[in-house]
């Protein structure tokens, strides 16, 4: 991204205010010198009213760290942040659906910034009304082969089934052992939490449905890779008269608030596993890249708002990785790399998201999971790491990481500030001798 023109060159103020995406240049107190109509456009539902004299003030219920996020940047550029998520909840009549927006703030000089704006909200309505008709068309094509419908409730358990052989045959339950059961128990270990059941029930209520890939379990224990739709019920009649009287005895008579829709999907896992690997995997090491990571934790941070519970961050530095570079070549730095990422999916569960995030640097989210629990298991990956070997050419060799930790709690606002906490446990386990976890300090 260039500086902006200085206010004087009207040929290039005129490009700029036509361009299809919001620029504002401000200071490092956020006072704006410059914005582009698309800009004050974006902006203007964020006001309330006041005037755009200032983009941090703007944007303070929403992102209140940004301004010591951009503070904290030392060098006199570089990008401070890009592809950040802003979502603009809807008020109508002003706004009938969400807004949502993504941010790239880059610092081109001493004192001076630039934003970047763009509406993205028809891209993702799109994205997900594609995948809504895609869902439905899997859940009734006639050639499914193992596939059970059933209701949950509002706790997320499983209160209907259809069990006939026609249907339910081929995932291996019966009516007599679902009935009753959380959700979560059909899903194999580790795939799923049940705090990550009740968001999905929350996000369905929100979108009118939630669809969901992963590990299910068979009674027998056996595996397989499935889908979960889960969509609203709209209670009427006689059901939301039994919702609304408690049965005799004074228990209220379980009612299924969730249409469940579970596929068995193995034959179509490697097709799947082809496209998510081109779109959100970075390509050397096959795990998540760093936009699906960022992604990732903003929705995981929306979800601790709504409802909180124990969310913890890993950030996994590769001890001294330039001299294994300068050392052996950069063919041994990749496969100390890859042979990291392998580790990472074998220490964690399906549920935690596990990216390289740049370099030698990777990061692991895990939600539902307190400060103990998050220490525990980033010690057994540091003495997996240590305990193992990497082939390069045919010769054995070693190396360390640095894991550091941080826990969600109320003071902390955005995924930028776990980040940040992290990443100091981690540069302290480093000044401590490497090899070594580190705590929140």
């Amino acid at each position: 991204m260039n500086p902006l023109p200085e206010p004087g060159d009207a040929a290039l103020l005129e490009l700029l205010y036509a361009v299809p995406v919001g620029l504002v240049q401000f200071d490092e107190d956020g006072r704006i010198a410059l914005i582009n109509s698309m800009a004050a456009q974006l902006l203007l539902p964020l006001s309330d009213g006041a005037r755009l004299d200032n983009f941090y003030a703007l944007l303070d219920g929403l992102l209140p760290s940004l301004r010591a996020q951009a503070l904290t940047r030392q060098s006199p550029d570089g990008m401070v942040c890009d592809g950040l998520r802003i979502e603009i909840e809807a008020d109508p009549p002003r706004r009938p659906q969400s807004q949502i927006l993504t941010l790239a703030i880059k610092k081109i000089s001493q004192g001076r910034l630039v934003a970047t704006l763009k509406d993205i909200s028809a891209q993702v309505r799109r994205e997900r009304q594609l995948q809504r008709n895609e869902a439905w068309s899997h859940a009734i094509h006639p050639g499914t082969r193992g596939r059970a419908l059933g209701g949950i409730d509002e706790r997320g358990v499983v209160v209907d089934w259809d069990g006939e052989p026609t249907t339910g045959k081929g995932l291996g339950h019966g009516r007599d052992t679902v009935i009753g059961r959380p959700l979560a128990l059909l899903y194999a270990d580790g795939a799923i939490t049940e705090e990550r059941v009740l968001d999905r029930l929350r996000e369905a209520d929100l979108n009118g449905w939630s669809l969901d890939e992963g590990w299910l379990q068979r009674d027998d224990g056996s595996r397989y890779w499935g889908s979960v739709l889960l969509v609203p019920l709209r209670l009427h009649g006689a059901d939301a008269e039994a919702d609304a009287d408690p049965v005799p005895g004074g228990d209220p008579a379980p009612v299924a608030r969730y249409t469940l829709v579970i596929r068995d999907i193995s034959d179509q896992r490697a097709s799947l596993e082809a496209h998510r690997r081109e779109s959100a995997c970075d390509h050397l090491t096959g795990i998540a890249n760093r936009r699906t990571f960022f992604d990732a934790a903003e929705l995981e941070l929306l979800r601790w708002r709504r409802a909180p519970r124990p969310l913890s961050l890993l950030m996994i530095d590769a001890d001294r990785f330039k001299r294994i570079n300068d050392r052996h070549g950069h063919a041994a730095g990749d496969a100390v790399l890859r042979h990291l990422a392998v580790l990472l999916s074998l220490t964690f569960r399906q549920v935690d998201v596990a990216a390289r995030i740049g370099g030698e640097e990777f990061a692991v989210l895990l939600p539902s999971t307190a400060l103990g629990p998050a220490l525990g298991v980033a010690e057994r990956l540091r003495q997996a790491v240590a305990d193992a070997e990497v082939a390069v050419d045919g010769l054995p060799l070693r190396y360390t990481v640095s894991i550091g930790v941080a826990t969600m709690d109320d003071t902390i606002e955005d995924i930028g500030d776990l980040l940040k906490r992290a990443d100091k446990a981690l540069y302290a386990a480093k000044a401590a001798g490497r090899n070594l976890v580190m705590g929140p300090l």
